[in-house]
């Protein structure tokens, strides 16, 4: 069984989210809210923690997954980052995009897209796991918590419970979450491309 924190939206309590952190080591996944969707992560660089989300979301060996950093301090150890894309991050985070930059030399290869050595970055703006990744003090290493039995992405803690319990180590439940997935945009050239246009306003990186 999961060990289940429930965990107020706005005013997180800290005490819970430090018992959460003590118990998240190498093999350790955990399902937690964002300003998207749920999402299921492990420590950057936990094999084990990787391959178990793997299984859990039967995701091939090029699956991109996604960095969710604190801030931009936090982001720019893990991503390599022009002047012209921190301005764009500056100006537009913590907020409901994720962003495809060149992966810095702290990205373990295996987890860079296996085509363009590039790494998906969030920096979200929900304030729980905004806590949650200053306990931590690293990023968390992440995939959006959707299975292949559900039609659609977890939004609510008690689901995943009911569903997953079973099947985690850890469920911040942080009530309801989004639906709408972030807005991807590529910054890996000095022009945007937008992916998928999601919870995100793709205007400011409209060219």
């Amino acid at each position: 069984m999961a060990e289940y924190f429930k965990v107020h939206p706005d005013n997180p309590q800290e005490r819970l989210l430090e018992q959460a952190v003590s118990l998240f080591h190498n093999g350790t996944i955990m399902a937690f809210p964002t300003d998207s969707c749920y999402a299921i992560g492990c420590r950057i660089g936990d094999k084990e923690g990787v391959e178990r989300i793997r299984g859990l979301r039967y995701l091939d060996k090029n699956h991109h997954f996604t960095l969710i950093c604190k801030d931009l301090s936090n982001l720019a150890t893990y991503a390599q980052v022009s002047n012209f894309a921190y301005r764009l991050l500056r100006a537009n985070t913590p907020g409901a995009y994720t962003f495809i930059l060149p992966a810095s030399h702290e990205v373990p290869r295996r987890l860079h897209h296996p085509k363009r050595k590039t790494i998906g970055v969030r920096i979200p703006e929900n304030q729980i796991v905004q806590n949650l990744l200053a306990l931590l003090k690293e990023p968390i290493l992440s995939v959006t918590l959707l299975l292949p039995e559900f039609p659609e992405p977890f939004t609510d803690g008690e689901l995943i419970r009911e569903h997953l319990d079973s099947r985690l180590d850890i469920i911040i439940d942080g009530g309801y979450c989004s639906p709408e997935p972030t807005t991807v945009v590529d910054l890996e050239t000095a022009v945007p491309q937008i992916v998928r246009i999601g919870r995100g306003d793709p205007a400011p990186f409209e060219v």
